[in-house]
């Protein structure tokens, strides 16, 4: 049993999301072995649609609190993204307790893939934060539930280069949306993150024509993004830079009551999820300032769509089709805002609770 009290826990996430609440959620696993150090947690938010596909996330998490509020919160937007992106697919998501770094080996993945395994198909893992096609080779080894493996071996491969385009189709609506084309040529773009999917960013808004700003917590990942796209390393607080373009692409909430009044951008497009710390709040006082956000849950579906090809059986040329059209929903949504006068995440919120509420009927 984890150290603390997960019915506690549960009852301590409850009301993140303001009025929303984690009463919705079908289901939560802990996950612990001694012998292989995995301490873990799957969240199911919904099947309704399908099976609940989502990644595991592999972070240093300071509490249990935290692994399970971020669980929690991943699995609920991966129903909304999966639901908005037209996809029959539920909404789930794990955490694993620790340093990629160091901690991972063959033997953690591969416990980790027999809980997968134990729940029968309700939930389908992939890759995300720490976790790389390799691990779901050892995943795969324990559980047929897993998507994002190699194509060697029949799957989809790593679906971060199709996440990192879908946000750069979103970033180029929103760019439409407020200054009327498309272009980002001379904008000055600030990505906070540049793992797999935030270095893919830096190549496509480099190659538009972009100044190019990086941040992130490893120094090697940014001299070695900074050397291959000749992109300005920043190290210290990124919120007071002057920017045209915030993509966040590492963790969520850095959209807070701390950041929106520092923010000097005019648009915010990142791949990161739950961007916002409170949704109706922090989404409401960005419109206030004039600033375009392009709901996350939208515009890094990419990937989804990739690793759902495994399950779908679509090939890549609809891959690149479907998430190019993000860029079309993108701006269909940012117009919905201004026209209802509600926030973009309210807006894309209510699309894709449609498609869900309607499947349930």
């Amino acid at each position: 049993m984890l150290t603390e009290n997960p019915s506690q826990v549960l009852d301590t996430a409850k009301g993140i999301f303001g009025n929303a609440s984690f009463k919705a959620h079908e289901q939560v696993v802990f996950c612990q072995d001694e012998e292989t150090g995995l301490k873990a947690i799957i969240g199911i938010h919904s099947t309704t649609l399908g099976p609940a596909l989502g990644g595991t996330r592999m972070w240093n998490y300071s509490s249990e609190f935290d692994a399970i509020q971020d669980v929690l919160r991943l699995s609920r937007g991966m129903s909304f993204k999966a639901a908005i992106s037209g996809l029959d697919l539920g909404g789930g998501k794990a955490v694993i307790i620790g340093d990629a770094r160091k901690d991972k080996n063959e033997a953690m993945m591969r416990k980790f893939g027999q809980f997968v395994d134990s729940l029968s198909g309700r939930y389908i893992t992939a890759e995300d934060v720490g976790i790389s096609t390799k691990d779901m080779e050892y995943v795969k080894m324990e559980t047929d539930h897993v998507t994002g493996i190699p194509v060697s071996m029949g799957g989809s491969g790593d679906p971060s280069p199709y996440t990192a385009y879908g946000v750069f189709m979103g970033m180029k609506a929103s760019a439409n949306f407020k200054w009327g084309s498309d272009s980002i040529e001379g904008k000055t773009v600030v990505v906070q993150g540049v793992g797999h999917v935030g270095e893919t960013v830096v190549k496509h808004a480099t190659e538009a024509g972009a100044k190019v700003i990086i941040n992130d917590i490893y120094d090697d990942i940014l001299e070695n993004v900074a050397s291959k796209f000749n992109a300005e390393i920043y190290k210290g607080d990124i919120y007071d830079l002057d920017m045209d373009i915030y993509a966040p692409c590492a963790l969520g909430a850095t959209v807070n009551d701390d950041t929106i009044g520092r923010l000097k951008c005019e648009v915010i497009a990142g791949a990161a999820n739950n961007q916002l710390a409170l949704e109706n709040k922090h989404g409401m006082m960005l419109k206030e300032r004039g600033i375009v956000y392009a709901p996350d849950f939208l515009i890094n579906a990419g990937g989804l769509i990739n690793v759902n090809s495994e399950i779908a059986k679509y090939d890549t040329d609809e891959v690149m089709k479907r998430t190019e059209n993000i860029y079309n929903t993108t701006l269909q949504i940012l117009n919905e805002s201004d026209s209802l006068e509600i926030t973009t995440h309210q807006a894309a919120l209510k699309i894709a609770q449609e498609r869900i509420d309607a499947a349930k009927k």
